[in-house]
């Protein structure tokens, strides 16, 4: 994770350069169709603000996304444990799935809804939820905690949180019934998160998991050669051990 944070900032370093880059629109267009002519983030938020205990919805749903930091590891170290035989495949394909991701973010920066409204492109106002839940539960602290994760605004296409989320509730099913069953209801609250809070739009979602098809598939084909380069580096450990 912190090697993901480290990366996926790494375009950012020159903002005004990358800006020259962004990406804004398509996903704004895209997304209205889905809506029919409202973006989902903006009927999400004014049909559940209606609800008499919002609030304590905002904050469950700001915790499912924060967890998100420990969640595909959880997965991963659950499947060491349980299911060892099945760990090597389960950590390539998380891993593709990261890199494939940060290698998008560094080819066509994409802005989230968030960014978007503030710029006055969505032409309606998509609140950033998981800020004002920040605020409230962090207090003084909050500002360094953002500073600290959340350094690239233009990193949503594809959006990795789902993509990993629902890599490990993949891996998980395959595991076991159980598993699965927690897998996959942490993935599809956290898609629903996403979109609710103003993070990601429903294009991004949907593209996080055609990257985790496109991972699966590709990942046997690759199998090979990631098997004869890490047998090509045990020998060069072994000379270099003597």
């Amino acid at each position: 994770m912190w090697a993901f944070t480290m990366v996926h900032e790494l375009p950012y370093d020159d903002p005004e350069k990358l800006r020259r880059r962004l990406r804004a629109r398509y996903p704004i267009s895209i997304d209205r169709v889905i809506g029919l002519g409202t973006l989902p983030n903006v009927r999400l938020q004014r049909s559940l603000a209606r609800l008499p205990r919002v609030k304590l919805l905002n904050y469950f749903l700001t915790w499912v996304h924060w967890l998100w930091f420990l969640e595909p590891y959880c997965a991963l170290l659950f499947i060491l444990v349980r299911h060892p035989e099945r760990f090597p495949k389960t950590a390539r394909q998380l891993a593709a799935v990261f890199d494939a991701g940060c290698a998008v973010y560094f080819l066509a920066p994409t802005a989230p809804p968030w960014w978007s409204s503030e710029e006055g492109l969505t032409g309606e106002e998509v609140g950033r939820i998981m800020v004002e839940v920040g605020e409230d539960t962090w207090g003084s602290a909050w500002p360094a905690m953002y500073g600290a994760l959340g350094g690239n605004p233009w990193a949503a296409m594809p959006s990795l949180h789902f993509a990993t989320s629902l890599m490990a509730a993949i891996a998980l099913s395959e595991a076991g019934r159980t598993a699965g069953a927690i897998g996959w209801s942490y993935a599809l609250t956290l898609g629903f998160a996403l979109v609710y809070l103003g993070e990601h739009y429903v294009t991004d979602l949907a593209a996080g998991a055609a990257l985790v098809g496109v991972v699966r598939r590709a990942e046997p084909l690759a199998e090979p050669l990631v098997l004869r380069a890490n047998q090509g580096l045990q020998r060069l450990e072994r000379l270099a051990n003597g």
